[in-house]
């Protein structure tokens, strides 16, 4: 019996363009980043650096302007459709389920989010736990970030149910034993979950 449900954020309740930052960095003569640069991404996605330490590394690396690299590592974020904070707010408020949001971002795109979805602070609200995993140091598909919500709310993996959109996300939280739902954006929407998943309910 599923007792717990964690979403992802991004292309769950957030629609996202994946390609659109390297689309825009290709603006500016960038094809392919460099190791170094790639690494800078993970380490500001598990909040090892600081906004300014990443941003100081894409200036020294390819000399753009602070606002064309906010302006394109941003553009990956389209818009937030309020029918589905609509869809989580009567999830909440019917208290069947224990609510967890656990997503890769970081700051830059939190600041985003926050100026652009007025109604982000209700829908945080929303939830039992909102982890991110800059606030937590910890980054999908790392074994640990799991094991840390299970252990910081005393979880069984069997009754939980985990919602991403990226398969190597929900296939290492298959190996736990967690049940999963690889939502695939572009045909499905988490405002079907029961519907798609009622052989889990």
């Amino acid at each position: 019996m599923i007792k717990t449900i964690i979403f992802d954020f991004g292309d769950i309740f957030v629609n996202l363009d994946k390609p659109a930052t390297y689309r825009e960095l290709e603006k500016y003569g960038i094809k392919d980043l460099p190791e170094v640069i790639r690494d800078k991404n993970l380490e500001l996605e598990k909040g090892l650096i600081s906004s300014e330490d990443f941003l100081n590394s894409y200036k020294k690396e390819f000399g753009l302007d602070q606002n064309d690299i906010v302006n394109s590592w941003n553009s990956i974020l389209i818009d937030f459709p309020e029918y589905r904070f609509n869809f989580i707010k009567k999830l909440s408020e019917e208290k069947k389920y224990q609510l967890i949001l656990l997503s890769n971002t970081n700051e830059i795109h939190i600041e985003w989010i926050i100026k652009n979805v007025p109604f982000f602070g209700k829908f945080r609200n929303c939830f039992d736990a909102f982890y991110l995993s800059h606030e937590i140091n910890l980054r999908k598909p790392d074994s640990n970030i799991y094991e840390f919500v299970l252990k910081m709310h005393n979880l069984s993996p069997e009754n939980c149910l985990f919602i991403d959109d990226t398969q190597e996300n929900t296939e290492a939280a298959s190996a736990m034993g967690i049940q999963t739902w690889n939502l695939n954006p572009a045909g499905e929407d988490i405002i079907n979950l029961f519907s798609i998943k009622k052989d889990l309910f």
